[in-house]
């Protein structure tokens, strides 16, 4: 079961000017106009660790990663950056709205020291796939910085007792700053120790799953593996996690919607092709998300297909058991029949024979991608998102989804609180 303890995490003081300018959203959901924004918000934003640039002159292209150390280091002996007096854990409070909705929710978790284990012990759980190409990267800046910068997210099972320790344990005001997506982050220090130990105890027997940040969790374990056996615990086998209950009113889940780069053959031909399988009507490419939220809330399946013109089609599954079927592979019945499964193994690959990740971009916002088409997307492909039931019982039958299938909303912040090895 894990293993979680406080820390003394790094945080930046009033030297480094205001906090909205030195915070920053996950490494991974920023484009390259968004790092240069944020990088441009301050001299101290967190993006300038967890997304190093590469200079001109640069005589090799891990330089970037020594740059990041070394602006850590510099942070730290300046006084922009400071541990914590005590170890601590932290209490974090996300309140926000749904974008498309007015009303407020908070969303709670704990951020600690969480101890890696391998998959295979089944401790953490992961649900989504992750890529090479990203781990090395993440890789190259924990061996740099032996920091975790950034915070992942993961849930654990529960009736409300952990949650309601966390938020009535005594606590300090560490820092309070709203996002320019209006997201009110909230962190607050606890540091009692009856407290603290009282908050390992009841996290002792509990599984953790992974709900972001796949790809960082999978680094820390290859960098605790390249290290061999010790003797007792040591700084790499911990990494920082906020612990969320999967039994918090405030966890949202947000679906993930693809715009298409190109489509074969033409729209009566995708009409024909999808009639074999679904129920279509038509319907004006803005009221398509309104549409198939309401066929999930009365127990169906449907997707959204946004086409140019101004008039898109609902798409109802007709036989949800029956597509399933049709799905390759050894998989369970409960991750073929997925929205996202059927999207693109059906859909995608059988029906229109587009494979892999090049064809299509991705979009939270229905109505960005109602935009793609009217400015020359052939096709946008609109789905509800999966539950939190999905993923939990996927994770548990050792499967995973495709990439992109979950993206809880809202991120958790970088630059509220970091973690350097080297104060374990």
């Amino acid at each position: 079961m894990p293993v979680v303890r406080p820390f003394q995490g790094l945080r930046f003081t009033e030297a480094a000017g205001p906090l909205a300018s030195n915070v920053a959203p996950p490494y991974d959901v920023i484009s390259d106009s968004e790092r240069a924004a944020l990088a441009g918000q301050s001299d101290y934003n967190v993006v300038h660790l967890t997304l190093p640039e590469q200079e001109p002159d640069d005589r090799s292209k891990f330089v970037k990663y020594a740059r990041s150390a070394s602006r850590l280091q510099q942070w730290r002996t300046s006084g922009h950056l400071a541990p914590e007096a005590r170890p601590a854990f932290y209490r974090y409070a996300q309140t926000f709205s749904i974008p498309g909705y007015s009303e407020r929710l908070e969303r709670t978790s704990l951020i600690a020291l969480i101890k890696t284990e391998p998959y295979e012990k089944g401790v953490v759980l992961p649900h989504e796939q992750t890529f090479p190409k990203h781990k090395e990267d993440r890789l190259r800046i924990l061996e740099a910085t032996r920091a975790h910068l950034e915070c992942i997210y993961g849930l654990y099972e529960d009736s409300g007792e952990c949650q309601d320790a966390v938020n009535s344990a005594p606590h300090d005001l560490v820092a309070d700053v709203t996002t320019s997506d209006g997201v009110r982050h909230v962190l607050q220090a606890i540091t009692h120790p009856d407290s603290v130990v009282g908050i390992e105890q009841m996290l002792a027997d509990k599984k953790v799953w992974i709900a972001d940040g796949h790809h960082r969790y999978e680094t820390a374990c290859t960098f605790r593996a390249q290290l061999g056996e010790r003797d007792g615990l040591v700084a790499e086998d911990f990494m920082m996690m906020a612990l969320g209950s999967m039994a918090d009113p405030g966890l949202v889940l947000l679906p993930t919607h693809r715009m298409l780069k190109r489509m074969p053959g033409t729209v009566e031909e995708l009409k024909a092709k999808l009639a074999a399988h679904f129920d279509l009507s038509p319907l004006p490419n803005g009221e398509l998300m309104a549409a198939i939220e309401a066929v999930e809330r009365e127990g169906g399946r449907a997707f959204g297909a946004a086409l140019p013109g101004g008039e898109g089609l609902v798409a109802r599954v007709r036989n949800l058991t029956q597509l399933g079927t049709l799905v390759e592979g050894d998989a369970s019945k409960r991750l073929k029949e997925l929205d996202v499964t059927l999207l693109h193994e059906i859909i995608f690959g059988q029906l229109l024979g587009l494979t892999g990740h090049d064809f299509f971009d991705y979009t939270r916002d229905p109505a960005e991608a109602v935009a793609a088409v009217d400015n020359g997307s052939p096709a946008a492909f609109l789905m509800n998102p999966p539950t939190v039931a999905d993923m939990k019982d996927i994770a548990l039958g050792g499967e995973k989804m495709p990439q992109k299938s979950t993206f809880y909303y809202p991120k958790i912040l970088s630059g509220l609180v970091l973690w350097s090895l080297n104060d374990f």
